[in-house]
């Protein structure tokens, strides 16, 4: 990030989708974002330009459910270059129902400290007598 001069996102905070520029202050070395309307637009960008940051949603398979998968999402924001570890980690794995909503799927995937959490509920099948 030492040698930005100027970068041009679009800030995905909320519909609005501002136009984002950022750029370093030649004197001070400080980043200057300018376009947002709100400031979790200039946090957004600062952020995006110095350690880019996504939350991944998936599914994980589910055994003896009433579907066959279930959604979860990472519980916060990993590092973008860590989506293709942590979607490996997520594939591999499979979990028995039932799964509640905030069910822990994944604790600490790819030792990032952020677990993988269910989205959705999904029953068991109900025993059969």
């Amino acid at each position: 990030m030492e040698n930005i001069e100027k970068v041009e996102l679009t800030c995905i905070n909320c519909p609005l989708g501002c136009a984002l520029t950022v750029s370093k202050d030649a004197a001070s070395g400080e980043l200057i974002v300018t376009g947002n309307t709100c400031p979790r637009g200039a946090d957004y960008a600062r952020k995006e330009v110095t350690d880019p940051r996504r939350i991944v949603t998936s599914t994980v398979r589910v055994e003896g459910g009433t579907l066959p998968v279930v959604s979860v999402k990472t519980e916060r924001d990993i590092p973008k270059g860590l989506i293709f570890e942590v979607m490996k980690a997520i594939n591999s794995i499979q979990v028995n129902a039932p799964v509640h909503i905030g069910d822990v799927i994944l604790a600490d995937v790819c030792q990032t400290g952020v677990a993988v959490i269910a989205t959705k509920n999904v029953c068991a099948y109900p025993e059969r007598t």
